[in-house]
């Protein structure tokens, strides 16, 4: 939806105590009295509703950007005035916001002396010493369960069982729905592939090392494994 005031912007929640709107910045343009923050610096800092008013805000924007142009004739685009759509004025043909689901998935093993661990592996493509859960994007064709089997076994060559759904969470970076599942260990060696994954392991629950921060679906999966099992 557009804003009345203000036809460029785009209404991203209405409360009863205000409007919350999405406004793209021109290139060089500053803002008094502001300062530009990387919405991750504020994933630990905001509520779980400030996160995905400005996680909604951004992804509509970049939606907007992208999607100038008509796929189909490539005719410039206008903005819907009462939906989240960009209409092709010549073919009549409608653009609305896409997401890429993608599945991330808790994996639980028990060992001969009844005592529960938890797999966490550390991404090749990250300097930094933090391991997260396995994740990856649901493919064409596959149901969520299977794009979990898939990318566990791709990722670390285990097979899972008891996949079960715990949670979701919008992911703006750049247009990703965070689908969590918690599945348990049933078999296999942990092979990994290099290109995804530098390290993994099957931690203790009270010998884990540095996790994702508060405020991810990761880190409110962890913790939600280890309350479950600890109860």
């Amino acid at each position: 939806m557009l804003s009345e005031r203000y036809p460029t912007d785009i209404v991203i929640a209405v409360t009863s105590e205000a409007i919350f709107i999405a406004r793209s910045m021109e290139s060089g343009q500053e803002l008094v009295g502001y300062t530009l923050t990387p919405l991750r610096q504020l994933l630990t800092r905001w509520s779980t509703t400030e996160f995905e008013r400005a996680s909604r805000g951004i992804q509509l924007l970049e939606w907007r950007r992208n999607h100038g142009y008509c796929s189909r004739c490539g005719t410039a685009t206008v903005t819907h005035a009462h939906e989240y759509a960009m209409v092709c004025p010549r073919c009549e043909y409608m653009q609305y916001p896409r997401l890429q689901p993608c599945i991330i998935v808790a994996i639980t093993r028990i060992d001969s002396s009844h005592r529960h661990s938890l797999l966490l592996a550390r991404s090749s493509r990250s300097n930094m010493p933090m391991f997260s859960l396995i994740a990856g994007f649901v493919e064409v064709g596959e149901t969520l369960e299977q794009a979990v089997a898939r990318e566990v076994k791709e990722e670390v060559g285990l097979d899972v069982k008891n996949i079960s759904y715990l949670g979701s969470q919008p992911w703006p970076f750049p247009s990703n729905i965070m689908i969590g599942f918690h599945a348990e260990y049933a078999g296999g060696e942990l092979v990994l592939q290099e290109e995804e994954i530098a390290e993994a392991a099957f931690y203790a629950f009270d010998q884990l090392p540095l996790v994702p921060p508060t405020g991810s679906i990761a880190h409110r999966m962890i913790q939600q494994i280890i309350s479950q099992y600890n109860h």
